[in-house]
């Protein structure tokens, strides 16, 4: 804390680096700093990886194209485009399957449950400070720890980097549609966590099994006893859902921090670019001194992390927005006008809004299915009361971790500096947002590194849990399987600091995105229980049953 406050202190008492240009001078520098970033793009994307020559590279090289192919036809399966305008369907265009399906869900599910995600936003928060929380519930951990396992690998670099990302290539206008897929995500998530609750499996030793793959399998059964064809299509989609799950944790939720991280870690630390292989030994040290314990070892160590470092980074953002306060009205105005500019970057209205929901859905996880795996082993009698406690996960994680990254972004221009060119060009938001703070507060960056890599871990080691407990939910629940599936992990954290094969880093992210299809299918036709034990919960906590409970 004394570092920071010192930091602080020198950041306050620093003359300003830069004067505002006069009105006359503005547009003249709009379009030198303009064309200066186009030349930099152009350069930047010519000094792409040279081809490897031989030994281990060579190897990563046909792996990594291997990868890259079956990365294309998967691509075309979750990114197909899907046309809504007679514009797009005349160019042949449309918005991303994946992107439209998660949409749906959402919206969907916030109007069938009448708006519970603001209804009930008052007794989320009430949840999570444990005023109805009774020990004696069955589980493994309480609210506050679940909810702070699941924001653990969703508060990640997805808000530090993929913010940057969308802003450096849709405009300021892409953080409205991640405002909103934000609100709306927030029913994603209480739907599909109170089935988790629903249709979980306590084994006698008090480890939960539970997530999509238990209610898409056993869900599905007992909903419709009679019907043949859901029965299988639950068991399929249950596997489906599990193996895809198993590919996201190993590479999107852990190779692929690994490698984020130590790239923007090694722009402060230069030391690591030539020895990335240590940074991923410590790493793999530290990940599983907590994984080896599971969820109750991982919520422990979660709930002290997610609040430190998520206090760090807003403190830093609300100080950068203090600073420039000047800014801020111009910034949401430019948030607003990008949303709704038909000639906005990269597609207009429709483009921006793909990338903005596009982002969203890799920043939140909702209705992905995968913070259902942990907010299935909360301690709680009533499934409905996890659902709404999970709720607050996209609002905490995109609504405020998100609009704080953007505005630092926006407020300092770093998405359109080219001085910052190769850093946009190759997507390195993590880098990018790093620059921004650091020019508004000297020597920051130091600090956003430690929280860049309390990020990737608290990712990491939220994702292991959720791939370990889909490894259990197809090859056997028990200890020794578990213990193999943590061990593979752990390996690839090593792995995710050595391969530079970027196919092989981003089959991950398809394979977390892919994990939307099955899951909100099976939340589309369960929904109807959701809505059953929602309306039964709520007349209770209208009536002031719970409060009553609470207070004996």
């Amino acid at each position: 804390m004394t570092a920071l406050i010192l930091i602080f202190c020198g950041w306050l008492v620093s003359p300003s680096q830069a004067q505002d240009d006069s009105p006359a001078e503005q547009p003249a520098k709009a379009e030198q700093q303009t064309e200066s970033l186009e030349a930099a793009l152009e350069k930047a994307e010519a000094e792409a990886d040279k081809p490897a020559t031989g030994g281990f590279a060579l190897v990563e090289q046909k792996v990594d194209e291997l990868f890259g192919k079956f990365n294309g036809i998967l691509a075309k399966i979750i990114f197909y485009p899907v046309p809504i305008t007679p514009t797009q369907i005349e160019k042949g265009t449309g918005v991303p399957l994946a992107v439209l399906w998660l949409v749906i869900g959402a919206t969907y599910f916030t109007l069938r449950m009448n708006f519970i995600n603001i209804r009930a936003f008052k007794h989320a928060i009430l949840l999570v400070l444990g005023k109805y929380d009774n020990p004696e519930d069955e589980g493994e951990v309480t609210h506050f720890q679940a909810l702070t396992a699941a924001l653990s690998a969703t508060v990640g670099l997805g808000n530090i980097a993929g913010v940057a990302v969308a802003i450096s290539t849709g405009g300021p206008g892409a953080m409205f549609w991640m405002m909103l897929a934000g609100l709306l995500g927030m029913t994603s998530k209480f739907a599909e966590c109170t089935l988790a609750q629903i249709y979980r499996r306590i084994n006698p030793d008090g480890r939960v099994m539970g997530g999509p793959m238990c209610y898409l399998s056993t869900g599905l059964t007992q909903q419709f006893p009679g019907n043949a064809f859901l029965k299988g299509l639950g068991g399929f989609l249950s596997i489906l859902f599990a193996v895809m799950c198993i590919g996201g944790s190993l590479a999107g939720g852990n190779a692929f921090q690994v490698k984020l991280s130590l790239g923007a870690v090694a722009e402060t630390f230069p030391l690591l670019k030539e020895n990335s292989w240590v940074y991923g030994l410590l790493m793999a040290v530290f990940v599983g001194i907590v994984i080896i314990g599971g969820i109750r070892s991982i919520a422990r160590t979660t709930e002290k992390i997610v609040p430190f470092m998520c206090g760090i980074y807003v403190l830093a953002g609300m100080a950068i927005i203090i600073l420039n306060i000047q800014k801020v009205p111009a910034s949401f105005m430019a948030i607003i006008e990008g949303a709704f500019d038909p000639d906005a970057l990269y597609g207009g209205i429709m483009g921006v809004l793909i990338i903005g929901f596009q982002r969203a859905a890799f920043s939140n996880e909702a209705g992905v299915g995968s913070a259902a795996i942990a907010h299935s082993a909360a301690k709680t009698e009533y499934p409905v009361r996890e659902g709404i406690v999970a709720s607050l996960g996209p609002f905490i994680d995109t609504i405020v971790i998100c609009t704080m990254t953007a505005l630092v972004i926006i407020i300092t221009g770093a998405y359109n500096d080219p001085q910052y060119a190769d850093l946009i060009a190759s997507n390195e938001g993590a880098a990018l947002t790093a620059e921004a703070m650091d020019s508004q507060i000297p020597y920051f960056k130091y600090v956003l590194s430690v929280s860049v890599i309390l990020f990737a871990y608290s990712t990491m080691i939220s994702w292991s849990y959720y791939g370990e407990r889909c490894w259990a939910f197809l090859f056997g629940d028990s200890q020794k399987v578990s213990m193999a599936y943590r061990i593979l992990f752990l390996v690839f954290v090593v792995l995710g600091s050595i391969v530079s094969a970027t196919n092989v880093l981003d089959f991950g992210d398809l394979m977390i995105l892919g994990m939307a299809f099955p899951n909100i299918l099976g939340v589309l036709l369960l929904s109807n229980r959701v809505k059953q034990e929602l309306d039964k919960y709520w007349s209770r906590y209208k009536s002031g049953e719970f409060d009553e409970q609470a207070s004996n």
